[in-house]
């Protein structure tokens, strides 16, 4: 049933948005590098890599520039159309491509790099490898602003991340697996869509009570 769902609603997005997303293809063809569409390794379904598709929003050597795969505030990589389009998220809709092309779904995991897909536990891994990967997740709306709580850490941002945050996701993830259903699914396109016009809002926390708990570290920036 979600499959066809995928199928069906990412045809229609791709048909209704296409007057929308013309106009940014363009502007993305005449600013920065040209580029209009970044192809990003990330690991998919069974542990396997594939290509996300996104609009290019940073140079494109970005991943071996300083920085690395994390971005930061005011990141001299990201591009003169960049900061609008990965701010609204509008950066992620090429990824609808994936979806009917059924190497993702709406909801599920997010897609991460080998680099730290590696960092999750052999049982976190087991969990996500199950289902396909998706455009958004529980994982994407609790840490919908990722770069700004890396943005406050005091200390290496890197260490943060990798100690701290990622375990947090990979058991947020974990949870998704054996939460996932056609509520679920539903709930978190609709909660995604909430936290773009609300970016402050927890109205997920009164939507699903049995999430992991936060740890006292992770409490003071979520």
């Amino acid at each position: 049933m979600i499959r066809l769902f995928d199928i069906l609603f990412s045809l229609l997005a791709m048909i209704v948005l296409a007057p929308f997303l013309i106009p940014i293809m363009i502007g993305l063809k005449l600013t920065g590098e040209h580029d209009v569409f970044y192809l990003q390794k990330r690991v998919g379904r069974g542990g396997k890599d594939f290509k996300v598709f996104k609009f290019a929003t940073m140079l494109r050597n970005s991943p071996a520039l300083p920085g690395g795969v994390l971005t930061q505030k005011n990141d001299p990589r990201i591009l003169p159309m960049g900061n609008f389009l990965r701010k609204t998220k509008i950066n992620e809709l090429p990824q609808l491509l994936n979806i009917f092309r059924g190497e993702m779904s709406f909801v599920g995991p997010r897609p991460q790099a080998r680099k730290h897909y590696e960092l999750y536990s052999p049982a976190v891994k087991e969990a996500i490898d199950r289902i396909p990967p998706g455009l958004t997740g529980i994982g994407s709306v609790v840490f919908r602003d990722e770069e700004a709580i890396l943005d406050h850490v005091e200390g290496d941002r890197d260490i943060f991340h990798d100690s701290v945050i990622a375990p947090y996701k990979g058991e947020l993830e974990v949870w998704f697996v054996s939460h996932r259903n056609l509520f679920s699914y539903c709930a978190l396109i609709l909660l995604t869509a909430w936290c773009v016009l609300f970016p402050r809002s927890m109205l997920y926390k009164r939507v699903f009570k049995s999430l992991p708990p936060l740890s006292p570290v992770l409490s003071r920036y979520l």
